[in-house]
């Protein structure tokens, strides 16, 4: 199977992540409940975190499957990563530009930076795997 392999002790060690971006939404989401709870904790106090630890939250929390995705690919991955890095670029700009102009009254122009993250997070997680795959010969 493409999902195991042999981590040297003679044991076989599957993918925790069978679906990576499917994985990543899913630990976005857990991310933002996180940074909702500890809204909810400090709301009382007068404290509500700001757009970009919110971002840093949601995508530390959410970077596992690439991580795993990386760290079990081949030697090219450099591509890879450079593939990915530019498509989240690329769709986080895109993202925030249209959500900045759909909502132009937003208070903290932050959330359309951190809208625009939360989508293309996934989408570079899936151009990553796409291109490890592909070097991968799979």
């Amino acid at each position: 199977m493409a999902d195991e392999k042999d981590s040297g002790s003679g044991s076989i060690r599957r993918a925790s992540w069978d679906h990576p971006v499917v994985a990543t939404v899913a630990l976005e989401l857990g991310g933002l409940a996180v940074s909702g709870l500890v809204a909810l904790v400090g709301w009382p106090f007068g404290w509500l975190p700001d757009t970009d630890v919110v971002l840093f939250v949601t995508g530390f929390i959410a970077i596992g499957p690439a991580a795993e995705l990386y760290s079990g690919a081949g030697p090219p991955r450099r591509l890879a990563v450079v593939a990915a890095l530019l498509a989240l670029a690329a769709v986080r700009l895109l993202v925030a530009a249209a959500v900045n102009w759909a909502f132009p009254a937003l208070v903290d122009p932050g959330v359309g930076i951190l809208v625009g993250y939360l989508v293309a997070l996934p989408i570079g997680v899936a151009v990553l795997a796409w291109f490890l795959t592909r070097a991968n010969g799979a």
